[in-house]
């Protein structure tokens, strides 16, 4: 697992290896990431919930309102309530999307897998998400989880990021290159 200097990765680190040893302790870790997993696309979602967990305007115990009604809402595993609730009650909030990229790169090294983030021009079907997965773990040597992102300025193609390596297939980077190779000729 790649380590930075950034203060909010260590919180994000240290509250997510706690959770997840308390979840693999009660046998639910694989619960826990999903709910998490939900909550990280429920926060890149909604401007507003964004907003709750970054912004110190709110009371801690209105933040730990929100997130626990959501977490009802969503039926989370209990243990994902009582972490939500203690992350808004210790005013870390703000460092929640930090923490479920943590969990998740914890679980995943837990399970032997490598998380690959892709990038792609529109979104995957189950059989390319299934394909890709078989080629990069050629690549890579492990199970690939697959974290994709979709962005359409590619036009086409692919940006897939396993560890610090970077494969970019995208038709906008290849554009690119050709304009540049041009104007040098030009």
């Amino acid at each position: 697992m790649s380590q930075t200097t950034s203060p909010i990765s260590g919180v994000a680190l240290r509250y997510a290896s706690s959770l997840f040893e308390l979840a693999q302790n009660e046998g639910n870790a694989d619960q826990v990431e999903q709910d998490l997993v939900g909550l990280g696309q429920l926060i890149a979602e909604s401007d507003d919930l964004s907003r709750l967990i970054k912004s110190p305007v709110f009371a801690a115990d209105e933040q730990e309102a929100a997130l626990v009604a959501i977490a009802d809402k969503a039926a989370m595993a209990p243990l994902t309530k009582n972490f939500l609730r203690v992350v808004a009650s210790n005013r870390r909030l703000f460092v929640l999307p930090g923490m479920i990229a943590a969990y998740k790169e914890i679980a995943a090294d837990a399970r032997g897998e490598v998380t690959a983030k892709v990038v792609a021009a529109h979104d995957l079907t189950d059989q390319q998400r299934a394909e890709l997965s078989e080629t990069l773990k050629d690549v890579a040597g492990k199970d690939v989880a697959i974290d994709l992102s979709v962005d359409p300025s590619l036009l086409g193609g692919l940006v897939v990021q396993i560890g610090s390596r970077q494969i970019d297939t995208s038709l906008k980077t290849k554009l690119n290159s050709m304009k540049l190779a041009l104007k040098e000729v030009g």
